[in-house]
């Protein structure tokens, strides 16, 4: 059995205990109570009731309004963000898309030497044909068959 004064209940707890536990249950769930209207004795208390009235629906109008206002930031955060996200997206995209692009340049590069070496090479080409056929002989006045065979016997 604890020691010290215990309540006479079946617990077993002593007194202070059981008060302890009391008081934080209180602080955990205190009760919340409106406070008592204040009498009003005047016209002027009247009138100054309505004007408090007014002021505390405008306030709870702005306090609805801040309360929308803070859900649409928390929408735009979170667009924002999936923005974000996708501008790092396009980033990485663009980045690929760029060596591509200087990978082909490269390509460009070495087609047009390519072509100009192919010009040197067909330009070399015309020569070369034109300087053989002006060594050339035609007789006229034979068939070709018997051409062929005048210049090989």
């Amino acid at each position: 059995m604890p020691r010290g004064k215990t309540t006479g209940k079946t617990t077993g707890k002593p007194a202070r205990q059981l008060l302890f536990s009391k008081a934080l249950r209180q602080q955990k769930h205190p009760s919340v109570e409106d406070p008592p209207p204040l009498p009003r004795t005047s016209m002027a208390d009247d009138t100054q009731g309505a004007t408090m009235d007014r002021i505390l629906q405008g306030i709870s109008a702005v306090s609805r309004k801040l309360e929308a206002m803070d859900s649409a930031m928390v929408a735009l955060t979170a667009e924002t963000r999936s923005m974000r996200l996708d501008i790092v997206g396009f980033q990485s995209q663009i980045s690929g898309l760029d060596q591509r692009v200087a990978a082909v340049e490269t390509q460009v590069a070495s087609w047009t030497d390519r072509d100009q070496e192919l010009m040197h090479l067909r330009s070399k080409l015309t020569d070369l044909e034109d300087r053989s056929r002006r060594n050339n002989v035609c007789l006229l006045g034979f068939p070709e068959e018997t051409q062929k065979y005048a210049f090989f016997q």
